[in-house]
């Protein structure tokens, strides 16, 4: 009897941030004997960055663990409804109700130090004539917001290097919830500056998720990697399809 197909894991990350983010714990999930894939997100908007990804899952052979990492989770939110996905990992990620906009759930409660940290760029668009508005982090500000358990040198490189996301990806509502029908798993970045530990915390319990708590900044995967590869192979555990 041919053994069931072990899952790809596919890891995507967040705004301000790259598929290098994962550079830590891809490592970790390689040594178990799973592949992973990471594209890069446009941080175009949130329907249109899940449609992208979506399509990424459809390209893998066989089943799917999908990885969100902060915005990351919202776009997995909706991405996550693919025939082939197994399971949801949420890493300090918006886990968004379907017709709710990361504006909305955010708005419930109080704005990290992220809030007076952001700048806004205008950016063109082709074939419009109205353009659109890019959000970044202050370099200066980013490490302790983002990155305050990091090696310093690597958090200033982040800063340099982070993807903006357009601010249109706020007010944008999500068309559907993939946690209703897909068993997902939550990770709470507990000392996070970035998203509000509780903005976490309130999207995996109202998605009824296997939750976990760390001591970490906001960008876990390089503070804390063995932490999350186990929580993702906790969800290939559990969702691998039993043989008789």
């Amino acid at each position: 009897m041919s053994r069931p197909a072990r899952p790809t894991v596919v890891l995507v990350h967040g705004a301000f941030a790259d598929a290098s983010s994962f550079a830590r714990v891809i490592p970790e999930l390689t040594a178990a004997g799973l592949d992973a894939v990471a594209p890069a997100v446009p941080n175009r908007g949130l329907v249109d960055d899940a449609a992208y990804i979506a399509s990424v899952v459809r390209a893998v052979e066989g089943p799917v663990i999908l990885v969100g990492h902060s915005y990351g989770g919202a776009v997995i939110t909706l991405a996550g409804t693919e025939d082939n996905v197994r399971a949801l990992v949420y890493l300090a990620g918006y886990a968004l109700e379907e017709g709710e906009s990361l504006g909305e759930l955010q708005g419930r409660f109080p704005d990290s130090g992220l809030a007076d940290a952001l700048v806004y760029t205008p950016f063109p668009v082709a074939g419009s004539t109205e353009g659109g508005t890019d959000v970044s982090v202050e370099r200066a500000k980013f490490p302790a917001l983002f990155a305050a358990d990091v090696d310093p040198d690597l958090a200033a490189v982040l800063a340099v290097s982070q993807r903006p996301l357009a601010a249109r990806a706020f007010s944008e509502a999500a068309p559907a919830a993939a946690w209703k029908t897909k068993p997902s798993w939550g990770l709470v970045a507990s000392c996070d500056r970035t998203i509000n530990p509780e903005v976490e915390r309130y999207g995996y319990e109202r998605a009824g998720m296997t939750t976990v708590e760390v001591e970490s900044s906001h960008l876990v995967m390089l503070s804390r990697p063995q932490t999350v590869a186990e929580l993702i192979l906790e969800a290939v555990r559990a969702t691998a399809p039993t043989t008789r």
